[in-house]
């Protein structure tokens, strides 16, 4: 569909074709693309620099949470996985495996290489680490005064993945993985629910995206995971998308990695483990909820540039104008935004005014300045708020930049935050009592932007459950911590006695 010249927004729209829209906004916006490695993508500058944005942040929870960053082996004998069965069957339809170490000519092929020197054992490469930081936690711990251990590390991971999607499934991604170990079930159980709050808030508060938090169902476990937490997401087509993970894992992998420790009394006992981590899915969760039918809409905590000032030029005022717009950008750049400068630059590439306007809107930067020479006569600038939509541009004092911008871009990022929780809220329905209505409510028009959302209803968690749920391609989301199952319940979906409340939804 081509764009009309008044329209410079991307196509198609999201009522059109939501998958297709967001990718359209990831690439207009220049966050990502798919790369010429199948399955893999290529993060660009300005996509690297908001997942940076959010990496401070969230690095700055975990530590205060008391972890520590390490770095662990990106190969992974495939040994280590053996000797934990339930993890290695979750993870051996994704694994890439390494079985040569080098290349060599072909003889049968001059000029043309071929694998050599086959290993004796293969590598994995890094689909989780649970295996090989369990090793380094066996040779680290000893005692219970080695305890508790908690280490994080920012990596790569690579789980083979047959259809990609950029920034929602792709072959290689980033993440955090934290890792950690308790002398007590209890403390690590606490420090599974801890880290799910920490992601919680995490979303809620810098990311402006509620989230409902819950436990997994047993068949949506992490694999040998005694238990999973969940924070979900909805997004704009009323999908859910997992945005991040916690997981009590139990003794089992202590067991198998021999993490064992001298307890108080002398004797010998394993570890409890946890594990937690988000990826970049969480980056892709962050521009399909906040853009729009323009382009990427970023909350000014994670924009890589909270202000951008677009000077225009003219005749023989063209030189003054460009010297204030880099007075302002700098004056700009000495204000603060929620303890931090304020993140501000001034344009001054050799580019037409509107063009330059319309790339920094696409690209979700939350307050653009026009100024000309007229607005140097009146002593003013134009002003133009990205969540306002196709809104005129406001004219603002340039005497008042220095109380406005901060107070602007707290209501930018307040403004995407309601607008998520209205949805989320406006879109889950928890009056639906029976097959028909959850039918009804699941089987709607992909077209229709509007339509759909979470259910959140009695469960009664009984097998056939899963042939329904199958047919309507619907997933239990999660079991959501605050429970309230009426006495007598019955099963949205088999009408039989209900144990627990889920939320159902479709997901990516």
């Amino acid at each position: 569909m081509a764009r009309s010249p008044k329209n410079k927004g991307v196509s198609p729209s999201r009522q059109e074709d939501f998958p297709a829209w967001f990718q359209a906004v990831v690439r207009e916006g220049e966050v990502a693309e798919l790369a010429h490695v199948r399955g893999c993508m290529v993060i660009r500058p300005w996509g690297y620099a908001i997942w940076e944005l959010m990496q401070a942040e969230l690095d700055r929870q975990i530590k205060k949470s008391g972890a520590s960053n390490a770095y662990f082996p990106l190969f992974i004998p495939l040994s280590y996985f053996e000797e934990e069965a339930e993890h290695v069957e979750g993870f051996a339809k994704e694994m890439a495996v390494v079985t040569h170490h080098r290349l060599e000519e072909d003889p049968a092929d001059p000029g043309k290489l071929k694998p050599g020197g086959e290993l004796t054992e293969p590598l994995i490469v890094r689909p989780t680490s649970e295996t090989i930081i369990g090793k380094s936690f066996a040779k680290w711990i000893n005692s219970y005064r080695d305890l508790p251990l908690m280490v994080n590390q920012w990596a790569n991971v690579v789980r083979w993945e047959m259809r990609p999607r950029v920034l929602l499934r792709t072959t290689e991604f980033l993440w955090q993985e934290g890792h950690t170990a308790f002398a007590s079930e209890e403390e690590a159980r606490d420090n599974t629910t801890e880290m799910l709050e920490v992601y919680r808030r995490f979303a809620d508060e810098f990311l402006a995206m509620p989230v409902l938090t819950g436990e997994k169902p047993e068949e949506e476990r992490f694999p040998g995971a005694v238990m999973t937490l969940s924070i979900e997401a909805m997004m704009q087509d009323g999908k859910a998308l997992q945005a991040g993970t916690s997981h009590y894992l139990g003794q089992s992998f202590a067991e198998a990695a021999e993490i064992n420790f001298l307890n108080r009394e002398g004797e010998r006992e394993l570890v409890h483990t946890a594990s937690w981590g988000v990826s970049t899915r969480l980056l892709g969760a962050l521009i399909m909820s906040h853009s729009d039918d323009v382009g990427l809409r970023l909350p000014p905590t994670v924009a890589p540039r909270q202000v951008v000032i677009v000077p225009i030029p003219r005749g023989d005022d063209g030189a003054a104008v460009l010297e204030a717009a880099e007075t302002l950008a700098r004056e700009i750049g000495e204000l603060s935004f929620q303890g931090a400068e304020v993140r501000a630059m001034a344009d001054l590439r050799d580019r037409e005014p509107p063009d330059k306007r319309w790339e920094w809107t696409r690209k979700g930067v939350p307050l653009v300045l026009e100024l000309g020479p007229r607005d140097l006569k009146e002593g003013v600038v134009a002003l133009r708020r990205r969540d306002a939509g196709d809104a005129k541009p406001e004219s603002l004092e340039r005497s008042r930049v220095a109380t406005a911008i901060p107070e602007l871009l707290a209501e930018i990022q307040g403004s995407y935050h309601r607008a998520a929780v209205e949805r989320l809220a406006s879109r889950t329905r928890e009056d639906i009592a029976d097959l028909d209505g959850f039918r009804e409510w699941f089987d709607t028009d992909p077209s229709d932007a509007d339509a759909g959302g979470f259910v959140r209803a009695p469960w009664s968690e009984a097998p056939e459950s899963a042939e329904l749920l199958e047919d309507l391609k619907v997933t239990v989301r999660c079991l959501p911590f605050d429970q309230d199952l009426a006495p007598g319940a019955t099963c949205v979906l088999t009408g039989k006695p209900a144990v627990t409340e889920a939320i159902f939804a479709k997901a990516y």
